[in-house]
């Protein structure tokens, strides 16, 4: 980032801490970067918008499999538990839930989400199931609920999220089926097979896509299929770096665009794809808002323990803008623009 990015983000960071900037100006803010992000993203039209592509491609296909693996614990996953747990629903599922007919509130979202993934997958009782990405635990956790002769493998950079799914999983009875895993995705090295890789909402952060379903190939039993869950946009895909949100929550991100996937098929390729609408996502960010809000006082509480009290209120603050602007992100132009991406992948 430059001097004067850091300059710009320094003086948003103290403002809202000092609580200067009321949430309507914010959300105008956060259309108004959404259009910029647009109107960048598609400038020269589409043939520039194809080089742009090729050049994403091609630099996604070296180097190693992830970057700046500590600095996204940092960011998220080494926060306590607690503060995940006063905005999270039930199951602490950190992606988008599905908002269908009848669903009306978070943990009915999350349900539905995990159910849908499920099925997708094609996940049947008495499979071994590789979930990469595992956050705390919500599929892996589903799927021993579910499928009672199924065993799960979770994998996550996080010691945290490992010692919190092993202290449910003890609590549930799942301790022969289900087995928690700290590690570098650059360096898993897994010992057995698996009937089904999951991933949810992993992809975005990792760089050389072509490196990693090379691996995950040779993680599948045969007749074995990956599924992955991404958020996305319908046609554009870039690095999120040089923004606000880049520097403090996807350092060495992107956002995948809907088709971006299809350019990396030389070991797995797509079987199938689904595309969901941004507002499920949208929905999603904004039931995690109210409740965040809603418990900002031990929300504080929590995150002053972590980062020292003379931070909190700047860390709180940050993480308020992070849901809303991406709530508007996601809801933009009613979920026809960013969005969610399910495939079912499996070897050529």
């Amino acid at each position: 980032m430059t001097l004067l990015g850091r300059v710009r983000y320094g003086l948003l960071d103290r403002a809202l801490e000092r609580g200067l900037l009321p949430d309507p100006l914010l959300r105008s803010g956060s259309r108004w970067g959404a259009r910029s992000r647009l109107r960048h993203e598609g400038r020269g039209g589409v043939e520039a918008q194809e080089q742009r592509l090729g050049a994403l491609v091609e630099t996604m296909r070296r180097g190693p499999i992830a970057e700046s693996v500590g600095r996204a614990n940092e960011q998220h996953y080494e926060l306590p538990v607690e503060f995940f747990e006063l905005f999270l629903g039930p199951r602490l599922k950190y992606s988008s839930g599905w908002w269908g007919p009848g669903v009306g509130d978070l943990a009915a979202a999350e349900e539905a989400m995990l159910a849908l993934s499920c099925e997708r997958a094609g996940i049947e009782d008495g499979m071994s199931v590789l979930d990469l990405g595992c956050g705390w635990g919500s599929m892996s956790l589903w799927i021993c609920e579910r499928y009672p002769r199924a065993t799960v493998v979770a994998v996550s950079n996080s010691a945290s999220q490992r010692a919190w799914i092993e202290s449910v999983r003890d609590r549930r009875g799942f301790r022969d089926r289900l087995t928690v895993v700290t590690a570098d995705v650059n360096s898993l090295a897994p010992t057995r097979r698996f009937d089904r890789v999951v991933s949810i909402e992993m992809f975005e952060h990792m760089r050389n896509w072509e490196a990693l379903l090379a691996r995950i190939a040779g993680w599948l039993e045969p007749g074995g299929q990956l599924f992955v869950h991404v958020f996305s946009h319908r046609r554009l895909a870039y690095e999120f770096a040089g923004t606000w949100a880049a520097d403090r929550f996807f350092t060495a991100g992107r956002m995948p665009s809907h088709e971006l996937l299809l350019r990396f098929q030389r070991d797995l390729e797509v079987r199938e794809s689904w595309a969901v609408s941004g507002t499920h996502y949208a929905r999603t960010l904004a039931a995690w808002l109210e409740r965040l809000d809603a418990h900002s006082d031990r929300a504080r509480a929590v995150l002053g323990s972590a980062v020292g009290e003379r931070r909190a209120a700047r860390a709180l603050a940050g993480w308020r803008l992070f849901l809303l602007s991406t709530e508007q992100l996601w809801g933009w132009h009613n979920g026809e623009e960013w969005m969610v991406s399910h495939y079912l992948l499996a070897p050529r």
